[in-house]
């Protein structure tokens, strides 16, 4: 008898992926239960830019527990909180000139995009969300309405309203001047369009299919913003801490938005942590006005303070990640040359790359023979047909040379 089969929900989707029963974890690798080791080319979807178990946060999490820290408080004040929010503010910030006010929303990055949007709402007095074609937000209600992916709002089961897409950059393929329709539905009186409380984007679209936003592009969308007086948002809940290089993924475009969105990896050990940063002058919630009981778990706190402290003090972990995304990047680029009878374009920023297909069949099969070499990876897009490259950030020159190995050899397996 299976017991996930016969006892856990059909909703599971990973497990039916990987159908091995995982038991350990340290750095980049993950044990099966007899001892059998998976490279994770994965990283809990983002959750583990620092990888499993990474020692130095183990420690300190240890230590917190041994002395019997604060778990659970809500949003009482307590240490642990304290230094989280110091240190976030003195290595992330400030050195970036970024002045913002710090909202624990939740413990999911769904939750930090739903307080967003309430908050743009709030602020602005207007109902309308402007999202991109392949979005993805998460799956509560209003995180799901400004979401692409048809088959993940179909599970709504009521109408997703008060949201409406654009295309992303090149999402016409070039054929389009950038915003050209946006901007005319904004400025034409007849054209039907709510007046925007806000836009939200990513970066870089990772479940929609390692899709880039150019720089420029990004420069533009804040630049319509500010004209219309709309709320810009970025969604860094996969992209940030670290994931493209910089700490934000917006960095590299030189803009300010008005809220962002942060979670997976912000909680250092893959443990739950949100937040919604904004500008002081937005912060006009009343006292509970959007909360919820595990938005103070304090290990997540902990964790987090000591991989900002250890990991943010300085560039060399984003200069590690922009090297290593090229390295992907070369061999993603070199299957392509490699097997011109396979239509593929290698795609992503820093460590968040993928090698697209045809078809989603196409990238699963690839994905499964990766399995077989003890290699976990995703596919991710509208029709799952991109095989996603995403190890930790941590990932040892060795580690991501042998993951690539392994890649290379299953792209050949299925496509030569």
């Amino acid at each position: 008898m299976n017991v996930f089969e016969t006892l856990e929900s059909e909703v599971r989707s990973y497990c039916r992926s990987w159908p091995v029963v995982f038991d350990r974890a340290v750095g980049s690798w993950l044990y099966r239960e007899d001892g059998e080791p998976y490279l994770d080319f994965f990283a809990g979807a983002g959750a583990l830019n620092y990888g499993h178990n990474n020692p130095v946060l183990k420690q300190a999490l240890i230590d917190y527990l041994q002395r019997d820290g604060v778990t659970h408080a809500l949003d009482m004040q307590t240490v642990a909180k304290r230094d989280f929010l110091e240190t976030f503010t003195e290595v992330v910030l400030q050195p970036r000139r970024l002045d913002y006010k710090i909202m624990f929303p939740g413990p999911a990055g769904a939750n930090a995009v739903e307080a967003a949007l309430k908050l743009a709402r709030k602020v602005t007095g207007r109902e309308s969300i402007i999202n991109f074609t392949n979005a993805f937000h998460g799956m509560t209600l209003g995180a799901l309405s400004v979401t692409g992916n048809s088959m993940k709002r179909g599970g709504a089961g009521i109408p997703l309203v008060h949201a409406t897409p654009m295309p992303y950059d090149n999402y016409l393929d070039g054929k389009v001047e950038d915003f050209l329709w946006f901007e005319r539905l904004l400025e034409d009186s007849g054209s039907g369009l709510n007046e925007p409380a806000a836009v939200i984007v990513e970066t870089v679209q990772g479940e929609g299919g390692v899709n880039v936003a150019r720089d420029e592009w990004l420069r533009g969308l804040a630049a319509l913003c500010k004209r219309h007086d709309i709320l810009l948002i970025v969604d860094d809940v996969q992209m940030g801490c670290g994931r493209t290089g910089p700490f934000f993924s917006f960095e590299s475009a030189g803009i300010t938005p008005d809220i962002v969105c942060l979670s997976k990896s912000i909680g250092g050990y893959g443990l739950p942590l949100a937040l919604t940063l904004f500008r002081p002058d937005l912060d006009i919630w009343e006292p509970g006005e959007h909360n919820g009981t595990f938005r103070g778990i304090n290990p997540a706190f902990v964790a987090s303070t000591e991989a900002l402290r250890t990991y943010w003090s300085d560039d060399k972990l984003e200069k590690s990640t922009l090297a290593k995304g090229e390295q992907v990047d070369r061999v993603l680029n070199g299957l392509v040359e490699a097997l011109p009878g396979t239509p593929m374009r290698a795609k992503g920023r820093g460590l968040a790359r993928g090698l697209s297909f045809e078809t989603g069949e196409l990238a699963s099969t690839v994905c499964r023979a990766a399995f077989d070499r003890g290699l976990l990876m995703e596919t991710s897009g509208p029709e799952g047909e991109v095989a996603k490259v995403m190890p930790p950030l941590t990932v040892t020159d060795e580690e991501l040379g042998d993951g690539l190995d392994r890649l290379v050899a299953a792209v050949n397996e299925v496509c030569a």
